[in-house]
């Protein structure tokens, strides 16, 4: 008697984690609301939106809240990636993707969060990046603090 056949389950990225439609959206230069569907592959993501389809790395999209911390691994597939792209530092839309997470923050305590991930993954942004980044922070603690 022949046993029934299971698909092997294929495990996750340890990056996906940190997938997210408004990442995505960001780094497809699309609406969020385009995004139907996103299949999440063993190395790869497949992205359909509205007018396009795209695969995408794990390893391009920015770590974020609710999830665990980023750690040493995380940084390897980081690193691993940039260096195929021949790049130095995380894609621009990094810093667009944490500038509104801190506009959006809802409380200074939310915002601390936001800003300690951010501290534990500066690394991967250049200094003038940091530096902006450091300046949305700053005006959005004092507007949370005094308003």
């Amino acid at each position: 008697m022949l046993a029934s056949f299971r698909p092997k389950s294929t495990p996750a990225h340890r990056l996906s984690r940190f997938v997210t439609k408004e990442a995505l959206a960001r780094l497809l230069k699309i609406k969020v609301e385009q995004i139907y569907r996103i299949e999440r592959w063993r190395h790869i993501l497949y992205v359909h939106a509205t007018g396009m389809s795209r695969f995408v790395s794990y390893a391009d999209l920015p770590p974020i809240l609710g999830v665990e911390s980023p750690a040493g691994l995380d940084f390897a597939f980081w690193k691993r990636r940039l260096a195929n792209k021949k790049e130095k530092y995380a894609p621009h839309f990094w810093v667009d993707f944490y500038a509104e997470k801190f506009r959006k923050a809802i409380s200074v305590v939310q915002l601390f969060e936001w800003g300690k991930l951010l501290g534990a993954i500066k690394l991967m942004l250049s200094a003038i990046e940091l530096e902006s980044l450091r300046q949305v922070y700053a005006q959005e603690k004092y507007l949370l603090e005094h308003f």
